[in-house]
This record gives structure tokens, C-alpha cells and sequence, in this order.
């Protein structure tokens, strides 16, 4: 044995004392490498994936604080998983890889804390008083690095590619381990010698370093075995790995796991589902409440335009409407206020009757609208300007800001009174006036389908600041005045009516007789002649007047006529509600909606009613409390993540839906934007639709479990906060997406919050549409998902035989 260099240390010890002291000391120095090479084995596998594992983190972070913080705080928490796409279908993910890439002091920080980590973990597996409870930390610590690698790809994969990645990741740490284990033994063999005491030494600690390894393997197989469990967890769904600890994670698998079957169960379901076309005689313009020829051929009159009204079919619809050959992308506002594709409403019979009053006229692959109308050839700006300088009091986008305009056209007056600061509510139907409605939408106008007959109109009382009717060829004198009565009912006190129609100028004897009756009558309503001005410009004239304002005049009057509906008689009731011809008093109470005008806008648009004070209390808060946080939450969700976090172009959208307002906090948040909200409030839910009026903006109570009378392809976003859950409790949700698909646009966007059973369900429904998922995100049982419809069409058709004509 070779050791005389180690043997001399000075001069004063022997020979024999040196040997024996350097031998003793060179096996403990062995003894200690190899056992610290035995302990090591396991950890040393896996400190390069958590060092990679921690850099990833680090990314996911990162992204995760720069795009979605205001996700995180509309949800009142952090901690969360996110898929984002761009607009060209991309992780948005990505576009922040190389900035994190180049900031090494975060990356060496986060291995730096890694190495630190699994030093401790040495310390604790070396230690002869370990315990059982140390060695679960240790593989539940495993698990949780192990989602967070899985959550920091790039792209989400489906199931079968995660579980073959992580056996793959296995073996590779298993093969670094070996070969790291290989690596020891020599250094070991090497360092010492050839002395058989180290070489017998060295076998016991190789079987020792045998035994600990085996039992490391069994540890790692365990901890695989729960990761594979982990995996299975939705990618969508939140894992706040980086602030629970790990027994939280544990505890909450089992309630993750029932969750995540029910709603793989459901979303398979809806992934192979087979749609067809409708092949129905309207084609792409099908309606189907408004189409239903099975249930109008059975009407047993049509005197009161019932035709026109709404019969929605005994069963919902569940298929989808075709596009028009040679339908594209909408012209953007305010170009399209001038000009549409010819081909989105391929309709040219409006273009022919009313071309000469300038409606519409077809040029090239155009239609084109030069902004008139029948009472305003030379212009809807010039009428608008006209009606203010009649009556100055109207002061447009102040004191008048919501307006109703009755039979519309396409629209014309209410798209150029945007140019004031006004909303138009404005609506015709669909009769032989060709696709009017549709006309307006597709230029970006608000409008709906709908008549005067036999229904009142669906929105609450006293809301309107000001109603319109240029020759809206609505016979208002008749059956004791009960359409102007309904009228009456939506105009709030104090607001104004403005009838431009021939009575009004011209000598006819028809004319003259309509005149009189309609002067009769609204003088029995108690309604003010302001004004009659004369447009010479157009030739026409209007005629204005003023709804009362307190009931002096109703109390006054000789004659009970038209009579006063009964106190039973609710004002707001506008869901299907049969038409009488009564007046409701106006209210007169301090606390009374109706009895004081609404702020002038933007007054009126952040601060709560006055009348909201005497309303109870909501979810804890007043109502006004409730109006403050409702519109600041939207607010901020709007600003931080509908705005920048979520890839939309906001200047290809203009029609927008919120298909389940409370406050109108989504309307006000898009104020600034060129966009306007139709605000729908569903009619199970609370009635808050005079609220939205109040703020200065439009909406209207419907059944969703019915179509919307609108025509198809008619809005660029829907927005739904919480509404399909509590719908398919009622109806069908597959009769739902459809009709979702069917008012919305190609390319156009559904933006929905809800709990993560009913996401899974749409975003099955969604996938098998061919529809794009372009944001998902969700925490605990809540959720936000962002979807994107498709010009995609399916090719088997299915023929519903209540709409062919």
C-alpha cells in the first residue's frame, strides 16, 4: 500500500502513529464522500427538471402578473390557469418568453432558491430521526413541482401527450440518475485505491446505497403515481401551487377529480354533436319566433298585425342558419353608417320602392345609404337639427338622451342622432318592407324586430325621454286610442312625442280626419300641443307634445276616457302582456320613479337613481351600494382585461349584447368606445331595466329560452355573466348556443362568466361548431370563457316544417 506521502507530518511523530492516523483519516473521508453520494442520488436526479421547473414557474408568473392581475382581482383572488390566444389562434404566452429569457437575475435567483430547497431536502433525508410524515412532504413537494411543469407549457396538450411527456420526463431523470449514481463509484474506486479495507467498505455502502436506492425508486413511482392523478385535473382550472401548501392540494383532489369527470362527461357529450343547417323559407334571414308559419296560418285574424307579432315554436330550435353566398366581413363603423356588402343582406326590393326618398340604393357591390328617409329626404342631420330648433327644450344628448323611433325604416334618424350624444331605440317589422331591420344592424344601428298590435312593447314604463314617428303608418286614433296609450306607458312624465306624419300638413280628407280624431285623444290623455314648425326643406311638418307631468289634469277631466288602468295593473309588467287601452297615473311621490327627470347625460350615467334609495337591499348592500360596485367591477373588468387582456379588436366591434345587464355597469364601461349595448334582462331575473333607462342607456326583457327578435348575424359581441347556468335549469342550453350562433356574427366573440360545469359544457358546444377558444380562465367553481365563431357551416340539412311558408 502505497502511503508514505501522506505518512510525514513532523518530524517529532513515528513512523507507525503517522501511518495508522492517515489510514483512519482517509477511510472516514471515504465513508463520509460515499455516504453523502448515497443520499443524494434521488435529489440529484431531479435538480436539473426543478431548476427548469422553477425558470418556468418564473414565466408563468410573469405572465401570468402582466396579463391577467385584473382577472385575478374581478374574482377577488390569485392564483390561477390561463389559455390565451391571439388573433391568429397563437398562445399569447409566448410573446413574453423572450423578454424572461433575457432577464437572468431572475432566472439565476429562482435556481439559486431551487439549490437552497434541495440542500434542506438532503439535510432531512440524511437524517436518522426522519419521520414518516417528512418522507409524505417530500412526495407531496414532488407533486406540486410536477403541476406546476405541467401548467408552464406553452400549448395545452390533450391528455394522452401529457401523460406520454411525464413518462418520458421519468425516465429521463431516472436515466440522469444512474448514470450521476455511475459517476460516484468511480470517483469513489478511484480515490481509494487498491486497500482492501476501503474495498470491503465500499461493498457494504453499495449495498446500503442498493437498499436506499430502491426505496428512493418506490418513492419516486408513488409520487408519479399521484402526479398521474394531478394531471388529469382540467387545464383551465386554477392550482394556486405557489401559495397553498401541499395538503391543501391533496385535500382538494378528490372534490377536483368528481368535478372534472362531470364536466369531461358533459363536454364530451356536446363535442360530438352532429349540427345541421335549417332549411327553412326565410334561409339566412330566419327568425324563429317570428317565422313560424305553422302557428301564423292558425291565427284566426291578422287585423291587429298578429302576423307580425311573435310565435315562437313549441320547441326550441337547435339548428343553425345558413350564411347568404358570398357573405364577408362587415364594413366597421362609421363607414358602414354610409355604405354595406351587397351580399351580408342581398336585398334589393327597398332599394326599388324607397330609392327615391334615399333609403337605400344598390351601387355596385354595395348598397348605399344616403341618410334620408321618407319625412327627411335631404337628410336625417338637417330633420334632427330641425326638431331641436322647433323646440329648443328637447336639447339633444342632454336632456334627451334614450329615444324610441317607431316604425324606423333602416334606420337613418337614429344612426345620425349618435352625431348628438342619442341613443335610438328603434324598431319596425319585418314585413314587406324588405329587411329594413336587418338594413340598420348591418350598418351598425340599434334595432329589433317588432310592431304595434296586440302585445304591449317590452320594455318598462316611463323610460323614454322621447318618442318618434315619421309616417310610421301606425293607425293611433283607432279602438280608443290603444296603441298611443302604450305609448303613453313607455314615455316618461314630462317627455315628448314627435309626429311628423302627413296628418299633420296635409289637406286630404283622410288626413284631415285623422287629424281630428288624433287631436281628440290626446287631449283626453291630457298631452300638451307644444308645437307645430314646418320643414321647408323636406316639405313636411311635426307636430310635438308633452306628456303631463303630475295628475292634476287627469283628476280634472269631465270624462273617465280613456280610463285609468286599474292600481292592480303593473306598469312595467312589458313581457307578453296583453295591450288596454288605459292610462296609468303619472307618479308624484319624492321617492317615486318618473316623478323627477333624470340628471342630464354623462350626469346621469355614474350616479345611482335618486328613487334607488326606497329599493331594498341587495346581497347585503343597499341598492344604491350595489349600483356604485356594480358599475366600478365592470368598470375595472373592462379597462384591465376585456381592453388589453383578452386580444380582441375593438374597432371591428359596434353592435354589442350584454345578454344579462343588472346595472348597465357592462353598457358604462364601454361608454368611450364606438360601441353601443343593447342590455337584455332576462324576465326571471330581477327587474332592473328602469335602472339602465335611468343611466341613459337601452335595453329590453326577454326569454331566452326563446329566439330574439332579431335578424340573424346581427351583433359583433355577446357578453353573458352568469346566465346560461340558471337558463338550462329552464331549457335547453343546446337550443341556447344555437341561438347564440345565430345573432352573432362571423368572427364575432361570446364573452361568458360562469361556474366551470356549465363553461365545459359551452366550450363543447363551442368546439364542436368549429368555433375558436381564444381565453379561458377559471378558479375554484368560477369561470371566464372567451369564444369565437367561425364561418364554418355544416353540410347536412335538417327542414323544420313550421317555418316553411
Amino acid at each position: 500500500m502505497a502511503v508514505g506521502k501522506y505518512s510525514r507530518v513532523d518530524g517529532r511523530k513515528s513512523w507507525n502513529c503517522c501511518s495508522t492516523t492517515s489510514l483512519v483519516v482517509f477511510v472516514a473521508f471515504c465513508l463520509i464522500g460515499v455516504w453523502m453520494l448515497m443520499s443524494t442520488v434521488v435529489p440529484i436526479q431531479n435538480q436539473g427538471s426543478s431548476s427548469e421547473e422553477t425558470v418556468d414557474e418564473v414565466k408563468r408568473q410573469t405572465i401570468t402578473d402582466k396579463n391577467l392581475k385584473q382577472v385575478e382581482d374581478s374574482l377577488g383572488e390569485l392564483s390561477e390557469t390561463v389559455t390565451k390566444e391571439d388573433e391568429n389562434g397563437s398562445d399569447l404566452q409566448s410573446e413574453s418568453h423572450s423578454d424572461i429569457k433575457n432577464d437572468q437575475n431572475i432566472e439565476d435567483g429562482s435556481v439559486n432558491t431551487t439549490e437552497e430547497k434541495q440542500e434542506e431536502l438532503v439535510s432531512r433525508e440524511g437524517s436518522e430521526e426522519k419521520t414518516e410524515p417528512e418522507s409524505d412532504n417530500g412526495g407531496e413537494g414532488n407533486q406540486q413541482e410536477k403541476l406546476v411543469e405541467e401548467r408552464s407549457d406553452e400549448k395545452p396538450e390533450t391528455k394522452e401527450e401529457t401523460k406520454m411527456g411525464e413518462i418520458n420526463d421519468q425516465e429521463a431523470s431516472s436515466g440522469d440518475g444512474e448514470s450521476n449514481s455511475e459517476a460516484g463509484k468511480t470517483e469513489v474506486e478511484e480515490s481509494s485505491g487498491t486497500k482492501t479495507s476501503v474495498e470491503e467498505t465500499s461493498d457494504e455502502v453499495k449495498q446500503e446505497e442498493e437498499a436506499t436506492g430502491q426505496n428512493e425508486k418506490e418513492k419516486v413511482e408513488k409520487d408519479q403515481e399521484e402526479s398521474d392523478t394531478s394531471s388529469k385535473t382540467e387545464g383551465q382550472e386554477t392550482t394556486a401551487e405557489t401559495e397553498q401548501g401541499p395538503t391543501e392540494v391533496i385535500e382538494s383532489q378528490n372534490a377536483k377529480e368528481t368535478q372534472q369527470s362531470l364536466s369531461e362527461e358533459h363536454k364530451s357529450r356536446h363535442d360530438e354533436r352532429k349540427w345541421k343547417v335549417c332549411d327553412v323559407t326565410a334561409g339566412p334571414d330566419y327568425i324563429p319566433c317570428l317565422d313560424n308559419w305553422g302557428s301564423i296560418r292558425k291565427l284566426p285574424s291578422t287585423g291587429h298585425y298578429e302576423h307580425r307579432e311573435r310565435h315562437c315554436p313549441d320547441e326550441a330550435s337547435t339548428c343553425l342558419v345558413p350564411l347568404p353566398e358570398g357573405y364577408k366581413r362587415p364594413i366597421q363603423w362609421p363607414t358602414s353608417r354610409e355604405k354595406i356588402w351587397y351580399h351580408n343582406v342581398p336585398h334589393t326590393k327597398l332599394a326599388a320602392v324607397k330609392g327615391h326618398q334615399n333609403w337605400v340604393k344598390v351601387t355596385g357591390e354595395y348598397l348605399t345609404f344616403p341618410g334620408g328617409g321618407t319625412q327627411f329626404k335631404n337628410g336625417a342631420l338637417h330633420y334632427i337639427d330641425f326638431i331641436q330648433k322647433s323646440l329648443p327644450d328637447i336639447a339633444w344628448g342632454k336632456r334627451s338622451r334614450v329615444i324610441l323611433d317607431v316604425g324606423c325604416g333602416v334606420a337613418s334618424f337614429g344612426g345620425f342622432l349618435f352625431e348628438r350624444d342619442v341613443l335610438a331605440m328603434s324598431f319596425a317589422p319585418k314585413d314587406e318592407h324588405e329587411a329594413q331591420v336587418q338594413f340598420a344592424l348591418e350598418r351598425g344601428i340599434p334595432a329589433i324586430s317588432a310592431v304595434m298590435g296586440t302585445k304591449r312593447l317590452p320594455y318598462p314604463s316611463s323610460v323614454f325621454d322621447l318618442i318618434h314617428c315619421a309616417r310610421c303608418r301606425v293607425p293611433w286614433h283607432i279602438e280608443g286610442g290603444k296603441l298611443l296609450l302604450e305609448l303613453n306607458r313607455v314615455l316618461r312624465p314630462g317627455g315628448y312625442f314627435v309626429w311628423s306624419a302627413t296628418p299633420v300638413y296635409q289637406k286630404l280628407p283622410d288626413d284631415v280626419a285623422i287629424w281630428k280624431a288624433m287631436s281628440k285623444l290626446t287631449k283626453s290623455m291630457c298631452w300638451d300641443l307644444v308645437v307645430i314648425k314646418n320643414d321647408t326643406l323636406n316639405g313636411v311638418a311635426a307636430a310635438i307634445y308633452r306628456k303631463p307631468s303630475t295628475n292634476e289634469c287627469y283628476n280634472e277631466r269631465p270624462h273617465n276616457d280613456p280610463p285609468l288602468c286599474s292600481e292592480s295593473d303593473d306598469p312595467n309588467a312589458g313581457w307578453n302582456v296583453t295591450l288596454e287601452a288605459c292610462m296609468h297615473k303619472v307618479p308624484e311621490g319624492v321617492l317615486d320613479r318618473g316623478s323627477q327627470w333624470p340628471l342630464q347625460w354623462p350626469s346621469r350615467l355614474q350616479k345611482p337613481p335618486y328613487w334607488l334609495k326606497s329599493q331594498l337591499d341587495v346581497n347585503g348592500k343597499s341598492a344604491p351600494e350595489d349600483f356604485v360596485s356594480d358599475y366600478n367591477h365592470w368598470k375595472k373588468v373592462v379597462s384591465e382585461t376585456y381592453l388589453n387582456g383578452m386580444g380582441i379588436n375593438w374597432s371591428t366591434v359596434r353592435n354589442v349584447m350584454d345578454m344579462r345587464a343588472v346595472y348597465g355597469g357592462f353598457a358604462a364601461a364601454l361608454k368611450d368606445l364606438k360601441v353601443w349595448v343593447m342590455n337584455v334582462v332576462p324576465v326571471d331575473s330581477r327587474d332592473t331595466l328602469p335602472i339602465i333607462y335611468e343611466c341613459g342607456f337601452i335595453g329590453i326583457y326577454h326569454d331566452w329560452c326563446e329566439s330574439f327578435s332579431t335578424y340573424p348575424r346581427s351583433y359583433d359581441l355577446l357578453h353573458a355573466d352568469h346566465l346560461f347556468s340558471v337558463l338550462k335549469k329552464r331549457c335547453s342550453l343546446v337550443a341556447a348556443i344555437a341561438e347564440v350562433d345565430r345573432i352573432l356574427r362571423p368572427e364575432g366573440k361570446l364573452i361568458v362568466w360562469d361556474n366551470a360545469e356549465t363553461l365545459n359544457e359551452i366550450e363543447g358546444l363551442a368546439k364542436s361548431l368549429q368555433w375558436n377558444i381564444r381565453f379561458t380562465y377559471s378558479k375554484d367553481n368560477e369561470g371566464l370563457l372567451c369564444i369565437q365563431k367561425t364561418f364554418w357551416r355544416p353540410a347536412d340539412k335538417e327542414k323544420i316544417l313550421s317555418a316553411i311558408a
